[in-house]
């Protein structure tokens, strides 16, 4: 059984045009199954989102899918896969990804996922929450993001000590691994306490 309890995934409503990308998805629902962790993601039922989301399901772990109402008919074709809560806007999806969550993982995604990823990176920083944040670099897709990182740093925009927040590997075996082990050693802007993420409820089972 592996460390966390639920795992937060960020990746794409499409597959990619390699077929890495959907093996990585795949593998990373089979290593989230191995550890026994529930996943929470975006709520799609095609692309990456599918597959990993399926993956974790048929592997009898819980899932729990977050969309607003407005993408609902876009992502999710047919059944839903597990749980779904469905929200009203992308503001409050991240929020009770965040709120759910025990850890968080990007698989290579577009704008959405790095945008999702990069606000669970600045709340880290910020203080608001005190979970690893991995990203699953496959086949160097992420280098030139974590390039920029590095960049920062050299130029005096990133803390060093906050650089290690971003935690990237090129397995989901490997980088789970390496989540299970981080600690946070960076200053953090304020505490957890100062700030508050509201809860929502409107789940719907499928």
């Amino acid at each position: 059984m592996g460390k966390f309890k639920r795992v937060c995934v960020f990746c794409g409503s499409n597959s990619g045009n390699r077929k890495i990308f959907s093996d990585a998805a795949l593998d990373l629902g089979k290593q989230l199954v191995e550890r026994e962790m529930d996943l929470v993601y975006g709520g799609g039922s095609v692309g990456l989102m599918g597959l990993v989301s399926q993956t974790v399901f048929d592997g009898g772990c819980r899932v729990l899918g977050i969309i607003p109402t407005a993408l609902v008919s876009v992502e999710i074709t047919g059944h839903a896969v597990g749980e779904v809560l469905i929200v009203s806007d992308m503001h409050e999806r991240k929020a009770e990804m965040a709120r759910r969550a025990d850890a968080f993982v990007a698989l290579p995604g577009g704008y959405g996922t790095m945008e999702e990823l990069l606000e669970m990176i600045t709340w880290s920083q910020l203080g608001i929450h005190h979970k690893p944040v991995g990203l699953l670099n496959v086949d160097g897709y992420y280098d030139c993001l974590l390039g920029l990182f590095d960049k920062g740093v050299e130029e005096g925009f990133i803390r060093p000590p906050a650089r290690d927040i971003v935690i990237s590997a090129n397995t989901a075996r490997e980088l789970l691994h390496r989540m299970e082990e981080y600690i946070p050693l960076h200053d953090q802007v304020a505490s957890s306490q100062s700030w508050n993420i509201q809860e929502n409820n409107h789940v719907v089972n499928s």
